[in-house]
């Protein structure tokens, strides 16, 4: 199959008619062999009644539906275990994302190599309460993972299907896919820039409880990228500068109560400075020996992505 274009929604009763036949003219246009996967993260209106009247009449159409609304992520990862596309495709249903795009985006990874290539809204039709935060939120993530995308956050991308099969996208992970795919080995990331349509139906579903849970969540995929399997390095090296620091100023204090001043340990501030700092040490060494078990006892523990083999 050439294409598998995802859809994560919730209440989109209106626009998802227009978007599968949307699609449907592209596929068409350009000889596709092609799978539209919608994810109904609980919705409390007809997006599910839509959907299998869309199933009904268009056998490309494929649907998910979830018990109650679990989150964008989690209607990804769902998805993501479904899809059989050479290339798929995420978009979001509230017809802000072209599917016209679709060609271009699977050129760049067909003809590019590229592992992934994620839509940069360059030109955007939302309200200043939710570019500012977007634009700041992209920034940051830019700076601290050193992936230069200009636009974490959009929805339309596209992915070589060995790439979506190979990461778990949860919590509000779904921005941060090209961090969880670089991390995992692919490399190749790219960007397009990608027409930002005004909604036509519905309203934003964005909130500022999101713009937190996202910075929370990067801190989560930073740690875990870079010290998921080794978390003694992490703990280890913070416990031993925390006890080493306590125990030189701890040795300090008590060189100068026999040979210095006479002055008493537990009199100085300095003194409980000292313990508490050696304490902070062994309490994070402790951490990263718990934490060292927990990941040689996990499932994934030897899990690790192979680019190729030779008679093994």
């Amino acid at each position: 199959m050439d294409i598998s274009v995802v859809v994560p929604l919730f209440n989109e009763e209106e626009s998802l008619p227009e978007l599968c036949a949307w699609i449907d003219r592209v596929a068409d246009a350009n000889n596709y062999s092609y799978e539209i996967v919608m994810v109904d993260d609980g919705s409390t209106d007809d997006s599910w009644k839509i959907i299998e009247k869309l199933a009904v009449d268009n056998p490309n159409v494929k649907g998910i539906k979830f018990q109650r609304n679990y989150g964008k992520s989690a209607a990804l990862n769902e998805a993501f275990k479904a899809v059989t596309g050479e290339v798929v495709v995420t978009m979001d249903a509230d017809l802000q994302d072209s599917p016209d795009e679709i060609p271009g985006l699977r050129k760049m990874v067909i003809e590019d190599g590229l592992d992934l290539v994620s839509g940069w809204k360059k030109v955007r039709h939302d309200p200043i309460s939710k570019t500012i935060p977007s634009r700041f939120f992209n920034w940051v993530t830019k700076k601290t993972t050193g992936i230069p995308l200009h636009d974490f956050n959009c929805g339309l991308k596209a992915y070589k299907l060995k790439v979506v099969k190979n990461i778990e996208v949860y919590g509000e992970m779904h921005r941060y896919i090209p961090v969880i795919a670089k991390w995992s080995g692919f490399k190749k990331i790219g960007e397009k820039i990608v027409e930002h349509r005004p909604r036509k139906y519905g309203t934003s579903k964005f909130g500022i409880e999101r713009f937190i849970k996202g910075f929370l969540d990067l801190a989560s995929i930073l740690f875990v990228g870079r010290f998921g399997k080794r978390p003694m390095h992490f703990f280890g090296s913070w416990g031993t500068v925390s006890f080493v620091f306590g125990f030189t100023v701890f040795l300090y204090l008590t060189i100068s109560k026999f040979f210095l001043d006479k002055t008493g340990m537990t009199q100085r501030p300095l003194f409980f400075f000292a313990i508490l700092a050696m304490i902070i040490g062994t309490q994070l060494f402790v951490t990263g020996f718990l934490a060292e078990l927990m990941t040689r006892n996990a499932p994934g523990r030897n899990f690790y992505l192979l680019e190729k083999k030779i008679r093994c």
